[in-house]
Protein backbone atom coordinates (compact mmCIF):
# COMPACT_ATOMS: atom_id res chain seq x y z
CA UNK A 1 0.00 0.00 0.00
CA UNK A 2 1.12 3.68 -1.05
CA UNK A 3 2.07 5.76 1.83
CA UNK A 4 1.88 9.51 2.25
CA UNK A 5 5.50 11.18 1.73
CA UNK A 6 6.75 14.04 3.43
CA UNK A 7 7.24 17.08 0.85
CA UNK A 8 8.93 20.53 0.68
CA UNK A 9 6.86 23.45 -0.63
CA UNK A 10 8.59 24.47 -3.84
CA UNK A 11 8.64 28.38 -4.61
CA UNK A 12 6.93 27.35 -7.74
CA UNK A 13 3.63 26.74 -5.69
CA UNK A 14 4.04 29.24 -3.49
CA UNK A 15 4.34 32.24 -6.30
CA UNK A 16 1.21 31.52 -7.85
CA UNK A 17 -0.83 31.43 -4.34
CA UNK A 18 1.14 35.00 -3.49
CA UNK A 19 -0.26 36.26 -6.88
CA UNK A 20 -3.70 34.81 -6.36
CA UNK A 21 -4.31 36.47 -2.34
CA UNK A 22 -2.60 39.86 -3.91
CA UNK A 23 -5.53 39.91 -6.39
CA UNK A 24 -8.39 38.57 -4.34
CA UNK A 25 -7.51 41.32 -1.81
CA UNK A 26 -7.01 43.69 -4.76
CA UNK A 27 -10.52 42.91 -5.30
CA UNK A 28 -11.51 42.90 -2.16
CA UNK A 29 -10.66 46.83 -1.49
CA UNK A 30 -12.66 47.86 -3.90
CA UNK A 31 -15.31 46.63 -2.94
CA UNK A 32 -14.91 49.21 0.01
CA UNK A 33 -14.97 52.06 -2.58
CA UNK A 34 -17.47 51.74 -4.64
CA UNK A 35 -21.49 51.17 -4.44
CA UNK A 36 -21.54 47.48 -3.35
CA UNK A 37 -22.79 45.75 -0.64
CA UNK A 38 -20.16 45.37 2.10
CA UNK A 39 -21.60 42.56 2.95
CA UNK A 40 -20.99 39.66 0.50
CA UNK A 41 -24.45 38.15 2.02
CA UNK A 42 -26.37 40.79 1.28
CA UNK A 43 -25.61 40.33 -2.74
CA UNK A 44 -28.87 37.60 -3.33
CA UNK A 45 -32.04 38.08 -1.58
CA UNK A 46 -31.99 34.58 -1.18
CA UNK A 47 -28.24 34.09 0.30
CA UNK A 48 -29.34 37.32 2.63
CA UNK A 49 -32.77 35.38 3.71
CA UNK A 50 -30.59 32.39 4.44
CA UNK A 51 -28.59 34.30 6.68
CA UNK A 52 -31.18 36.03 8.91
CA UNK A 53 -32.85 32.38 9.43
CA UNK A 54 -29.83 31.38 11.33
CA UNK A 55 -28.21 29.32 8.67
CA UNK A 56 -24.35 29.12 8.42
CA UNK A 57 -23.56 29.98 4.44
CA UNK A 58 -20.60 28.50 2.96
CA UNK A 59 -19.85 28.94 -1.09
CA UNK A 60 -16.18 27.44 -2.52
CA UNK A 61 -14.97 30.08 -4.53
CA UNK A 62 -14.24 28.02 -7.62
CA UNK A 63 -16.37 26.59 -10.61
CA UNK A 64 -15.70 23.10 -10.73
CA UNK A 65 -17.68 21.13 -8.32
CA UNK A 66 -16.39 22.11 -5.03
CA UNK A 67 -12.51 21.35 -5.27
CA UNK A 68 -9.95 23.53 -6.25
CA UNK A 69 -8.97 23.35 -10.01
CA UNK A 70 -6.29 25.96 -9.57
CA UNK A 71 -3.41 25.01 -12.02
CA UNK A 72 -0.42 25.43 -9.78
CA UNK A 73 2.54 23.41 -9.40
CA UNK A 74 2.23 20.52 -7.02
CA UNK A 75 -0.23 22.67 -5.20
CA UNK A 76 -3.84 23.69 -4.31
CA UNK A 77 -5.03 26.61 -3.85
CA UNK A 78 -8.89 26.44 -1.69
CA UNK A 79 -10.80 29.55 -1.28
CA UNK A 80 -14.08 29.29 0.54
CA UNK A 81 -16.41 31.93 1.59
CA UNK A 82 -18.75 31.74 4.95
CA UNK A 83 -21.47 34.12 6.85
CA UNK A 84 -23.18 33.58 9.97
CA UNK A 85 -26.23 36.39 11.50
CA UNK A 86 -25.52 36.45 15.74
CA UNK A 87 -28.43 38.03 16.58
CA UNK A 88 -28.68 40.02 19.77
CA UNK A 89 -24.76 40.62 19.92
CA UNK A 90 -22.89 43.72 19.60
CA UNK A 91 -20.11 44.66 17.89
CA UNK A 92 -18.11 46.06 21.27
CA UNK A 93 -18.43 42.22 22.49
CA UNK A 94 -18.12 40.20 18.91
CA UNK A 95 -14.27 42.05 18.56
CA UNK A 96 -13.53 41.42 21.99
CA UNK A 97 -13.84 38.27 21.69
CA UNK A 98 -12.64 37.41 18.48
CA UNK A 99 -9.23 39.52 20.21
CA UNK A 100 -9.21 37.36 23.16
CA UNK A 101 -6.07 35.36 21.66
CA UNK A 102 -4.98 33.61 24.76
CA UNK A 103 -8.88 32.28 25.27
CA UNK A 104 -8.47 31.03 21.58
CA UNK A 105 -8.01 27.38 23.08
CA UNK A 106 -11.32 27.60 24.81
CA UNK A 107 -13.62 29.15 22.01
CA UNK A 108 -12.14 26.82 19.42
CA UNK A 109 -11.31 23.53 21.09
CA UNK A 110 -10.69 20.95 19.87
CA UNK A 111 -9.07 22.53 16.48
CA UNK A 112 -7.05 24.79 18.61
CA UNK A 113 -5.32 22.92 21.35
CA UNK A 114 -3.15 26.21 22.53
CA UNK A 115 -3.21 30.06 22.08
CA UNK A 116 -0.95 32.58 23.21
CA UNK A 117 -1.26 36.08 22.43
CA UNK A 118 2.31 37.06 21.47
CA UNK A 119 2.20 41.11 21.11
CA UNK A 120 -0.16 43.58 20.50
CA UNK A 121 0.36 47.22 19.62
CA UNK A 122 -3.32 48.61 18.80
CA UNK A 123 -5.06 47.30 16.37
CA UNK A 124 -2.33 45.33 15.21
CA UNK A 125 -1.84 41.85 16.52
CA UNK A 126 0.83 38.74 16.88
CA UNK A 127 -0.73 35.79 17.98
CA UNK A 128 0.25 31.54 18.21
CA UNK A 129 -2.14 28.75 18.03
CA UNK A 130 -1.82 25.39 18.00
CA UNK A 131 -3.82 23.84 15.52
CA UNK A 132 -5.41 20.02 14.75
CA UNK A 133 -6.26 19.12 11.43
CA UNK A 134 -7.92 15.03 11.94
CA UNK A 135 -9.63 13.53 9.00
CA UNK A 136 -8.67 9.70 8.30
CA UNK A 137 -4.71 11.08 9.23
CA UNK A 138 -3.95 13.40 12.38
CA UNK A 139 -2.01 16.82 11.84
CA UNK A 140 -0.59 18.85 14.48
CA UNK A 141 0.40 22.63 13.77
CA UNK A 142 2.38 25.03 15.03
CA UNK A 143 0.99 28.31 13.70
CA UNK A 144 2.20 32.24 14.07
CA UNK A 145 0.14 34.81 12.27
CA UNK A 146 -0.27 38.83 12.21
CA UNK A 147 -3.44 39.99 12.67
CA UNK A 148 -5.10 43.49 11.49
CA UNK A 149 -8.17 45.06 12.35
CA UNK A 150 -9.36 48.72 10.58
CA UNK A 151 -12.60 49.92 11.15
CA UNK A 152 -14.82 50.51 7.94
CA UNK A 153 -17.38 52.72 9.26
CA UNK A 154 -19.59 53.87 12.52
CA UNK A 155 -20.88 50.17 12.42
CA UNK A 156 -18.33 47.56 10.34
CA UNK A 157 -15.01 46.51 11.04
CA UNK A 158 -12.56 44.38 8.97
CA UNK A 159 -9.60 42.34 9.72
CA UNK A 160 -6.81 40.74 7.62
CA UNK A 161 -4.73 37.81 9.39
CA UNK A 162 -2.35 36.02 7.70
CA UNK A 163 0.54 32.83 8.68
CA UNK A 164 4.15 33.77 9.09
CA UNK A 165 4.86 30.22 10.16
CA UNK A 166 3.12 27.15 9.75
CA UNK A 167 5.55 23.93 11.12
CA UNK A 168 4.12 20.66 11.94
CA UNK A 169 4.47 18.86 15.19
CA UNK A 170 5.69 14.94 15.30
CA UNK A 171 4.29 13.28 18.54
CA UNK A 172 2.88 16.49 19.66
CA UNK A 173 2.70 16.21 23.52
CA UNK A 174 4.57 13.56 24.16
CA UNK A 175 7.95 13.57 25.57
CA UNK A 176 9.49 12.59 21.60
CA UNK A 177 7.79 15.90 20.19
CA UNK A 178 9.33 17.69 17.60
CA UNK A 179 8.69 20.42 16.04
CA UNK A 180 9.63 20.65 11.92
CA UNK A 181 10.99 23.11 9.73
CA UNK A 182 8.18 25.44 8.20
CA UNK A 183 7.51 24.46 4.97
CA UNK A 184 8.27 20.60 5.66
CA UNK A 185 6.73 17.48 6.32
CA UNK A 186 3.29 16.51 4.49
CA UNK A 187 1.89 19.93 3.03
CA UNK A 188 -1.47 19.46 5.02
CA UNK A 189 -1.44 22.92 5.12
CA UNK A 190 1.47 25.43 4.12
CA UNK A 191 -0.34 29.35 4.07
CA UNK A 192 -3.50 30.51 5.37
CA UNK A 193 -5.06 34.31 4.51
CA UNK A 194 -8.24 35.14 6.11
CA UNK A 195 -10.56 37.88 5.09
CA UNK A 196 -12.83 39.23 8.21
CA UNK A 197 -15.99 41.31 7.97
CA UNK A 198 -18.18 42.63 10.82
CA UNK A 199 -21.41 44.91 10.40
CA UNK A 200 -23.88 45.41 13.36
CA UNK A 201 -27.28 45.08 12.04
CA UNK A 202 -30.85 44.07 12.24
CA UNK A 203 -29.93 43.68 16.36
CA UNK A 204 -27.08 41.53 15.75
CA UNK A 205 -24.00 41.00 14.17
CA UNK A 206 -23.06 39.72 10.92
CA UNK A 207 -19.54 37.78 10.24
CA UNK A 208 -18.21 36.40 7.32
CA UNK A 209 -14.89 35.63 6.44
CA UNK A 210 -13.22 34.11 3.41
CA UNK A 211 -10.42 32.10 4.11
CA UNK A 212 -7.71 31.13 1.70
CA UNK A 213 -5.22 28.58 1.71
CA UNK A 214 -2.46 26.63 0.40
CA UNK A 215 -1.80 22.81 0.69
CA UNK A 216 0.16 20.29 -1.43
CA UNK A 217 -1.52 18.61 -4.19
CA UNK A 218 -3.10 14.85 -4.35
CA UNK A 219 -0.73 12.40 -5.38
CA UNK A 220 -2.02 9.77 -7.44
CA UNK A 221 -3.37 6.82 -5.46
CA UNK A 222 -3.61 8.93 -2.14
CA UNK A 223 -6.73 10.07 -2.89
CA UNK A 224 -8.59 8.38 0.29
CA UNK A 225 -5.88 9.51 2.70
CA UNK A 226 -4.91 13.02 1.48
CA UNK A 227 -7.91 14.37 -0.40
CA UNK A 228 -10.15 14.22 3.06
CA UNK A 229 -7.94 16.71 5.32
CA UNK A 230 -7.34 19.10 2.53
CA UNK A 231 -10.35 19.12 0.54
CA UNK A 232 -13.03 18.86 2.99
CA UNK A 233 -10.99 20.79 6.29
CA UNK A 234 -11.12 23.76 4.73
CA UNK A 235 -14.81 24.19 4.48
CA UNK A 236 -15.33 22.91 7.93
CA UNK A 237 -12.99 24.33 9.77
CA UNK A 238 -14.21 27.69 8.67
CA UNK A 239 -17.89 26.83 9.28
CA UNK A 240 -16.77 25.50 12.81
CA UNK A 241 -15.25 28.55 13.69
CA UNK A 242 -18.16 30.75 12.59
CA UNK A 243 -20.37 28.38 14.76
CA UNK A 244 -18.20 28.35 18.11
CA UNK A 245 -18.24 32.36 17.69
CA UNK A 246 -21.95 32.37 17.79
CA UNK A 247 -21.80 29.87 20.55
CA UNK A 248 -19.28 31.72 22.44
CA UNK A 249 -21.33 34.89 22.10
CA UNK A 250 -24.37 33.09 24.23
CA UNK A 251 -26.58 34.85 21.24
CA UNK A 252 -29.38 31.85 20.59
CA UNK A 253 -30.15 30.97 16.80
CA UNK A 254 -33.36 31.46 14.84
CA UNK A 255 -36.15 28.56 15.97
CA UNK A 256 -34.94 27.21 11.96
CA UNK A 257 -31.59 26.82 12.14
CA UNK A 258 -31.16 23.81 14.24
CA UNK A 259 -31.38 21.62 11.11
CA UNK A 260 -29.17 23.84 9.28
CA UNK A 261 -26.21 24.19 11.51
CA UNK A 262 -24.64 20.81 10.92
CA UNK A 263 -23.08 19.14 7.58
CA UNK A 264 -22.33 15.34 6.76
CA UNK A 265 -19.99 14.55 4.20
CA UNK A 266 -22.77 12.91 2.43
CA UNK A 267 -24.83 16.25 2.47
CA UNK A 268 -21.19 17.96 1.28
CA UNK A 269 -21.15 15.30 -1.87
CA UNK A 270 -24.56 16.01 -2.73
CA UNK A 271 -24.37 20.07 -2.87
CA UNK A 272 -20.95 19.56 -4.51
CA UNK A 273 -22.01 17.36 -7.28
CA UNK A 274 -24.46 20.01 -8.48
CA UNK A 275 -21.44 22.49 -9.15
CA UNK A 276 -20.25 25.99 -7.38
CA UNK A 277 -23.66 26.20 -5.47
CA UNK A 278 -24.06 27.98 -1.68
CA UNK A 279 -23.95 25.37 0.74
CA UNK A 280 -25.55 25.92 4.00
CA UNK A 281 -24.75 22.75 5.87
CA UNK A 282 -27.45 20.19 6.80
Amino acid sequence: MQTVKPVRLDPRTLEPFNAYTHQAQTEMEQTLHRNRPFLWSQQLPERAQNVARGQVVAQFEDKENGKSVNDIPDGLIHHWRATVFIPGADMKSTVALIQDYDNHKNVYKPEVIDSKLISRHNNDFQIYLRLLKKKIITVVLDTDHEVHYRPAGPTRWLCLSYTTRIAEVENAGSENERVLQPDSGYGFLWRLYSYWRFEERDAGVVIECRAISLTRDVPFGLGWAIEPIIQKLPKESLINTLQATRQALHAPTRPDASHDSHSSPSSDARRNSRGNREIAPD
